[in-house]
This record gives C-alpha cells, structure tokens and sequence, in this order.
C-alpha cells in the first residue's frame, strides 16, 4: 500500500494529520506500513496530483475523502466530522479507509 500525505509549505495541519495517520495505520494492523509527506509547491503540481487542498492523503493514489467536483486548489483544506468541519480527517474515518485500501487489494 502507498501512502502519501499532500501538504502546502508550512501547512499548519500537516503534524496532525501525520499523527492521525500512524495512529489509524497502528490501529488497523499496518504499524510497519510507512507513508511519505510531500510538499505541493504550485498550482500546476496540485492538478497533476488531484490535490483539493492540505492535507490530501492519498492511498494507492486514490483520495478516500475527496469531495465531487472539488477543485485542485494550493488552499487548508476542511474535512466533514460528526463535531463540525476540521483541518485532518478523523483516525475512525482513516482506519475506514485504510481498511477499505487493503479488501480491495492494496493491502500488505
């Protein structure tokens, strides 16, 4: 499974869904998965990869959590949680899609 976290430079949510990530990683059984932080510097970057706004986390290329018709954008980006919007997704909602990642063939 490959995992990687998008972030705009300097992104103030980057060490949160970071630690969000490990923890729904460590959580569904994937403590030896790793992933990689890379820094999307320019417009034309973020469309290339369908990056919505920081943090995008990508598994296996693929955004769980991307919204219909969202456009690539160098913006924070907000998710949807049962308490109101937020900067990182939710370590439920990560495992969830961790899990989905791996039934359909991306797992380890």
């Amino acid at each position: 499974m490959q995992i990687e976290v998008l972030v705009v430079p300097d992104c103030p949510h980057q060490q949160l869904a970071e630690e969000r990530l490990r923890q729904a990683l460590d959580a569904v059984g994937l403590a030896a998965s790793s992933f990689t932080t890379r820094v999307v510097g320019d417009q034309a970057e973020a469309e290339r990869s369908g990056f919505t706004g920081s943090p995008t986390i990508l598994i296996d290329g693929r955004d769980p959590f991307a919204e219909p018709g969202a456009p690539p954008s160098l913006a924070c980006r907000l998710y949807r949680t049962p308490s109101g919007m937020a900067g990182v997704p939710e370590v439920g909602r990560l495992q969830e899609a961790l899990r989905a990642a791996a039934d359909t063939g991306g797992g380890v």
